[in-house]
């Protein structure tokens, strides 16, 4: 059953940006509330209350709303008008379809000398002889009685004919006062009925031909207890005919005739309360818990993933994976990662000029960046967008540590750098031209290199005994010869040479 919180009141106040002590209108219609609370201590300044559609049962707390002009309790438990004295400004106040049988109840309303709209219908004391001659004549301050505005003439005739019609209605007050006396034992005797039978359990026989018990009865005794553990084939067995009880339960409800009460009104509520706790209980049985998505498998391999947006890839077979990664290894791969077009689109590129792969994933443009997790491993990238995984196998090994990922300002896509692990190739730069050189300069150079090494030979022959004296020399300078460079000689193979006359010859 539903109760009139503080927080109900602000979830039905955004038009006063959730601000209750100022709020001058609030709709709380269809809210299953039982009992009026709390809103004359809250919401001093309503001028317009909407309760209308609730179960409520009766006419309180309201006493205090100095400044409220419309009051709608439509469609409630009402049996009785009160408690509406202090309601100073009040101007409309709509009771119809309620259960109001005390229509001398109305005199409460003198006081409220601003009340011009009133309406009853609906009610049972509607259904009086003198009904609307009798609050004519109560009220004198009505313009308009259940939407038919009040004639002069049909006030003084109303007064006129006052004290007779007062007997009538006290006299058909007395009897539905009888009547709905028996009314409320006849409900009270059927929910201990009720109460009884939740309390004792029963079994009965199913369509398939085997027993069951109610879930809230006790526990059976021996005896019983072998009739009903079963196999699990006889148990499902078992549970569909539970559910084909339910629903003749259910109907049986549905089809019994009641009379329109405050009691059969709460017994429907509850009735459909139970509905609604027995479908959850069944659907929660129901539900199968879904197993976590796997992304690398039992051998250490790592699986295409895409499941941003519920959907998946699954586990790839062996020729489909072999297309996609000879596919991978082209200059650019673009797709969906899925047959689902609301999967995550994604470009995949080998920059061979930078030597690196870089993932263009077209994640949502105005989704936070602290919901994104991206995670660079040497032979897959798997980015994490809230909480579902998008991974993806690439075609070469790459450097977690070099890699790095950002985001586009403009259409929201994360692009993630990965360098290639290997030689990095250098561009972009210039080498010295080559130059050519004969046979003879080549053999020239070769001597060159060979007499410029040196040799140490000892001969054991000449010097038995090292020589001490001389183990230290004094430097010699020698003159060193100069020798001119080689000059070269352009071969004549050469189909581009040219020999000018006028050029000196290379020194």
């Amino acid at each position: 059953m539903g109760r009139i919180t503080e927080d109900l009141i602000r979830r039905n106040a955004e038009h006063n940006d959730c601000v209750i002590f100022s709020l001058e209108e609030l709709s709380l219609h269809q809210q299953e509330i039982e009992r009026l609370e709390h809103i004359d201590k809250w919401c001093r300044d309503l001028k317009i209350l909407y309760l209308q559609n609730n179960l409520i049962g009766k006419i309180e707390n309201v006493s205090k709303l100095k400044k409220l002009e419309y009051l709608n309790l439509a469609l409630n438990n009402i049996e009785k008008i009160e408690n509406l004295e202090g309601c100073e400004g009040l101007t409309k106040l709509d009771l119809t379809v309620n259960f109001i049988g005390e229509l001398s109840s109305v005199k409460t309303l003198q006081g409220n000398i601003h009340l011009k709209e009133l309406f009853l219908m609906g009610n049972p004391c509607a259904d009086f002889d003198g009904y609307r001659q009798f609050v004519v004549a109560t009220l004198q301050q009505l313009k308009w009685l259940d939407g038919k505005e009040i004639e002069r003439s049909e006030r003084i005739q109303a007064l006129q004919n006052f004290p007779v019609v007062e007997q009538q209605i006290r006299e058909q007050e007395k009897a539905y006062c009888l009547k709905r006396a028996k009314d409320k034992e006849e409900a009270q005797r059927k929910l201990k009925e009720e109460e009884s039978k939740g309390e004792t359990g029963r079994i009965h026989t199913g369509s398939d031909g085997h027993r069951h018990v109610d879930i809230s009865a006790p526990l059976p005794s021996s005896e019983e207890s072998k009739d009903y553990i079963q196999a699990p084939e006889i148990q499902e067995r078992q549970c569909k005919g539970k559910e084909l009880d339910d629903r003749e339960d259910d109907l049986e409800f549905w089809n019994k005739p009641c009379l329109y009460t405050p009691e059969s009104r709460l017994e429907t509520l509850r009735h459909m309360e139970k509905q609604r706790r027995d479908q959850e209980r069944l659907s929660e049985k129901k539900k199968k818990v879904k197993p976590p998505r796997m992304l690398v498998t039992e051998d250490g391999r790592a699986l295409n993933v895409n499941e941003p947006n519920q959907e998946c890839w699954g586990t790839w077979s062996s020729p489909c994976r072999a297309a996609f990664i000879t596919q991978l290894r082209g200059p650019v791969t673009t797709g969906k990662a899925g047959a689902d077009s609301r999967e995550l689109d994604f470009t995949l590129k080998d920059d061979e000029k930078r030597n690196q792969i870089v993932l263009d994933l077209a994640v949502y443009r105005y989704m936070d960046t602290s919901l994104i997790d991206v995670d660079v491993q040497p032979t897959y990238v798997r980015v994490m967008v809230k909480g579902k995984p998008f991974q993806l196998v690439l075609p070469a090994e790459v450097k977690p540590d070099s890699s790095f990922a950002k985001r586009s300002q403009t259409t929201g896509h994360l692009v993630v750098c990965m360098p290639k692990v290997g030689e990095v190739i250098i561009g972009c730069q210039r080498t010295s031209k080559p130059v050519k050189s004969t046979p003879d300069s080549s053999r020239e150079q070769t001597s060159k290199r060979s007499q410029q090494m040196e040799k140490l030979e000892v001969d054991p022959s000449k010097r038995s005994i090292p020589d001490v004296a001389n183990i230290v020399q004094e430097k010699t300078y020698m003159p060193r010869r100069v020798r001119p460079e080689p000059k070269i000689i352009p071969s004549e193979e050469d189909p581009g040479f040219e020999d000018n006359p006028e050029v000196p010859p290379l020194i």
